[in-house]
Order: C-alpha cells, then structure tokens, then sequence
C-alpha cells in the first residue's frame, strides 16, 4: 500500500493511484489511435472519435463522483452531499457511454450538415459502428491501471480473511509513521479485478484481431456485468445504498449491464452490421485536396 503522495507539485500531493488512472487513460487512447490507423480510418474519423472520446472520459468522471456521492447521500443523508470524495467505476461508465454516443450524434447529424468549417467537413470513411468492436478493448486497458491504482490507495478493498491471498489495506495503513497496524488482512479484490481485465482485454483482441469478431461490446458489458456482480459478495468498503440492503448500486448497474449485452447482439446483428462502412477492406483514405494555384501568365 501506498496512499500517501509520492511527491508534491505546486503544494499539490501526486499519488499513485492518480498516475495509475492517467497512464490507463493514456494507454487506452494510444491503442484506440493505433488501431484505428492499423484499420485505415480516415484523418477526420480518428480524430472524431478521439476528441470526442476525451469528452466522454471528463463527463465519465463527473458522473463516476455525482453517482458514488448519490448513493453516500441516500445511505447517509446527515453528512451531507459530498461531490468529489470518490468515484465508482460504472457510474462513469455510464457517464462517457451516454455522453460519448450523444456528442457523437450531435456532430454526425446536427453539426457536420450545417456546419462551413472545414476541419469538420473531412472524409468520415468509418463510423461509429466500426469502432465499436475495440473500444471495449480500450476501456478494459484503461480500467486494468485504474484497478492497479485503487490498490495502492487501499480503496475497493474485499473482506477480511485468513486466507493466503490476504493482504494489509490501506485502512490500516497509518500514512505519516508507515506503520501497519489494527486490522486484518482483507481479500485484495483490486488485484483481482485487474487481472481479471486483463484476461478479459486479451480475449477481445483476439477475437477483434484474429477473427473479425464485431461484438466485443456485448463481450464486455455481459462478462464485467456478471464478474462485477459476483465480486461485490467479497468487497468489504461501503459504497452507498441505492435500493434497499439486498444489493449494492453496482450490482443493480450490473444487471442493467449484461441485459444491455444481451440485447446489443441482436442490435448488432441486424442493424449496426449494415452501418459498418469497413474502411479496413477499401482503399487508403484521402483527405479533400485544396486545389493547387496556377502560376499567373506573364
């Protein structure tokens, strides 16, 4: 463990866990960009999914903080609403989902067809729909290193156990003597998880890359939706409430996932695969030439 600062910046203190959750973002954008060359997107379609994507990940983290201080306030209404103090993954997931999708929209048939600038009237030779297989892949790369970070932080911790895999949290961590003490060891469910991405970040690229498999998103949102439901039997911090004790809002959100992945099969299957514009299998795409200027006659 490691919760304390690393070093300080401007008085400011650098965690771990905030390196972690860059280097996720960081390295979730690098391969989104290396794919989408590796697939021959256009200019303007990559950089309509990467700024767009960048959108989407700021939106993530204000609804990953608005979610987890809901639940805090449902659970316990006296200590007020408290923006800010922490985040829970599938509320961002929620957030950069639905914000990505409607930019996304919003650039493609309200902006594009009125607009006069230039920069945003390039050839979209790819879509929305053909980078939907990795960008799954991409999320899972970015959640490994956030998992990765909640572990030196000590949040997310699983219950107290005896068992070989226990380890200290952070709970007991006291950060200014360094000294462990007044706890158990506890079911490191950060480790866990990540590993689990992990695997699950590798199976999508082989079936994307190998086998031209389409439905990673449902891969993604039926597989985390059960793993994340099972896992939450084993965590042992305090998220919230959000309906009554019989299960924790992730496991609620977790249902919602696998249905949701369930039922992009289908949408998949007979409406999004008819989108698909598969620049990978036409030509290099060119960017609108400007015309080249005639030397005057003399």
């Amino acid at each position: 463990m490691h919760p304390q600062p690393l070093f300080t910046i401007f008085g400011q203190g650098v965690y771990l866990y905030g390196i972690c959750f860059a280097l996720g973002i960081l390295c979730c954008f690098v391969f989104l960009y290396i794919t989408m060359w590796k697939k021959k997107f256009s200019e303007t379609s990559c950089d309509a999914v990467i700024f767009i994507g960048i959108f989407g990940t700021g939106f993530g983290i204000l609804t990953a903080m608005l979610f987890q201080a809901t639940y805090n306030y449902i659970s316990n209404p006296a200590a007020g609403f408290d923006f800010g103090g922490s985040m829970t993954f599938i509320g961002g997931l929620i957030g950069g989902v639905v914000s990505f999708v409607g930019v996304w929209n919003l650039y493609m048939y309200v902006i594009r067809p009125r607009t006069k600038l230039k920069f945003l009237l390039g050839n979209m030779n790819a879509g929305l729909t053909d980078a939907l297989p990795f960008i799954p892949i991409g999320i899972t790369i970015a959640h490994a290193f956030g998992r990765f970070g909640c572990f030196w932080a000590g949040c997310c911790y699983g219950k107290e156990t005896d068992a070989w895999y226990g380890m200290y949290c952070a709970k007991h961590y006291n950060s200014y003597t360094g000294v462990v003490s007044n706890g158990n060891l506890v079911i490191p469910t950060q480790l866990f998880e990540m590993f689990f991405l992990i695997i699950l970040c590798v199976v999508m690229a082989v079936l994307y890359f190998k086998f031209k498999f389409n439905y990673n998103f449902a891969v993604y949102a039926i597989a985390y939706g059960i793993w994340r439901f099972l896992l939450e039997f084993i965590r042992g911090d305090s998220r919230g409430e959000f309906i009554g004790n019989a299960l924790s809002p992730s496991q609620i959100w977790s249902i919602v996932m696998v249905l949701i992945g369930i039922g992009y099969i289908f949408v998949q299957k007979y409406f999004f695969s008819k989108l698909m514009k598969h620049p990978e299998l036409s030509e290099p795409a060119q960017e609108e030439e400007k015309p080249v200027e005639q030397p005057a006659q003399t």
